[in-house]
């Protein structure tokens, strides 16, 4: 796997992008907590973005209590609850910081079922890493078919006119095979 800065190369660093504000799926914070503790026990670091006042609390606590090591991004005003004070936050004033600043971190991106805001700021923070160019994945949980639609899309669309796509976008139906789709990818 890839070495983010001073770090070794069988760590890398995740940033997953998850919410469990507004309707839909009501077991989102239970999947936040597998995948947080299932990332932590295997030694990923874990990069979330807090946007607003919105952070995935559920992934950071359970990722912490496995032993793991988390960075939240956020802007200026952001600050993380008193039971998470200890988790590093790094600060921006701009949203095109932040999401620079996810993607220049992350060895992979990981979608958990969540809002359309927290899809939209992964696809952003792709991007600001140099999406497809940097080769950086992007595997989505398709939890209860969140992302069908996408899925679609990448089988339709893009796999008539990106070449070696299903090396880039993955869909993931547990939570293993998320983490073992995401550490084959960044390797």
């Amino acid at each position: 796997m890839k070495a983010l800065t001073g770090g070794t190369a069988t760590r890398p660093t995740i940033a997953i992008f998850a919410s469990d504000k507004g309707p839909g799926d009501a077991e989102r914070a239970s999947i936040m907590s597998q995948a947080g503790t299932y990332f932590a026990r295997r030694g990923a670091r874990i990069v979330c973005l807090a946007e607003g006042r919105s952070v995935a609390i559920p992934l950071i606590t359970s990722a912490r209590a496995a032993g793991g090591e988390i960075i939240v991004i956020g802007d200026e005003t952001f600050a993380l609850p008193r039971a998470l004070v200890s988790v590093p936050l790094e600060q921006f004033a701009e949203a095109d910081q932040r999401l620079a600043r996810v993607g220049a971190l992350a060895d992979a991106f990981v979608g958990l079922p969540g809002s359309l805001a927290s899809i939209s700021s992964l696809y952003l923070s792709w991007l600001k890493a140099g999406g497809a160019a940097a080769g950086k994945p992007v595997v989505f949980y398709n939890r209860n078919h969140a992302f069908e639609v996408l899925r679609g899309y990448m089988a339709d669309v893009v796999a008539h006119s990106v070449p070696h796509h299903e090396r880039l976008v993955q869909f993931s139906d547990s939570i293993e095979d998320l983490w073992a789709r995401v550490s084959r990818l960044a390797a």
